[in-house]
């Protein structure tokens, strides 16, 4: 019978997780603001009466655009902070 590999450990400080699980629900939230705000001020397109305040919307959903790496950086920065010994990977998918 061929030697069986060792399943793979992680290990990851409690600290670590709930950091990372913060930041993940705050990416989220973040997204589903950029998609609401653009939805909002392409239906207020549709009336020429609302295109100013439709052409407001789409700028904050530009600045929430802005927001997600600064999430994404200041996450990593936390991590960091707390893990010196050892490199933090930056996940790109929030």
């Amino acid at each position: 019978m061929p030697d069986a590999k060792p399943d793979l450990v992680l290990t990851f400080g409690h600290d670590e997780l709930v950091i990372r699980r913060r930041y993940e629900v705050l990416s989220i939230a973040n997204d589903i603001l950029i998609a609401l705000w653009f939805i909002a001020g392409s239906v207020l397109f549709f009336s020429e009466d609302l295109a100013t305040a439709g052409t407001w919307l789409f700028l904050v959903g530009s600045v929430e655009l802005l927001i997600r790496p600064i999430i994404r950086l200041t996450r990593a920065v936390h991590l960091q902070r707390i893990r010196r010994d050892r490199a933090v990977d930056s996940t790109p998918d929030f």
